[in-house]
């Protein structure tokens, strides 16, 4: 998906805690620089930014982010010649949603397994029961049963 041109991502939504690629094929890239940095930040807390070099290939320079959940995905692209691609002044800034929470699986494990394997046992002594029903009420009805020490 292109967001903005020659910067593309490799999804339709940026959602928080999920990574993502971006593939950068502008200036930098067609003027045949060598290394290209990405610098960013979540939010607008540009004190607390990442600098990382982005890994050049026939498709663009690409990195793969991890994206946090703090509103906002700010970033400017830098060459070997310290040269910048920032929006001329005002940085890529993009809005991050929010994960996707209705499909979340609240595991309490301990309690589960332990009421899982309460609810298997009562099943088993369940059908043990009633099949030593079936089988000696009617033995005991027609008189077929006999005690061991009877047989003997």
């Amino acid at each position: 998906m292109e967001l903005i041109k020659n910067i593309f991502f490799n999804t339709d939504r940026l959602v928080a805690n999920n990574t993502i690629k971006i593939s950068y094929t502008g200036l930098f890239f067609q003027s045949q620089s060598t290394n290209v940095y990405i610098k960013y930040c979540f939010g607008n807390d540009w004190e607390n930014y990442t600098e990382s070099e982005m890994t050049k290939t026939e498709l663009g320079f690409q990195i793969e982010i991890e994206l946090q959940d703090k509103g906002s995905f700010s970033f400017c692209l830098k060459n070997e010649n310290n040269e910048w691609d920032n929006n001329n002044g005002t940085n890529y800034t993009f809005k991050i949603e929010p994960p996707e929470t209705s499909l979340t699986v609240i595991d309490n494990s301990e309690k589960s397994i332990r009421r899982v394997r309460k609810t298997y046992m009562w099943s088993k002594k369940v059908k043990l029961a009633i099949y030593k029903m079936l089988i000696y009420i009617p033995k005991l009805i027609t008189g077929n049963y006999k005690r061991k020490s009877e047989e003997l």
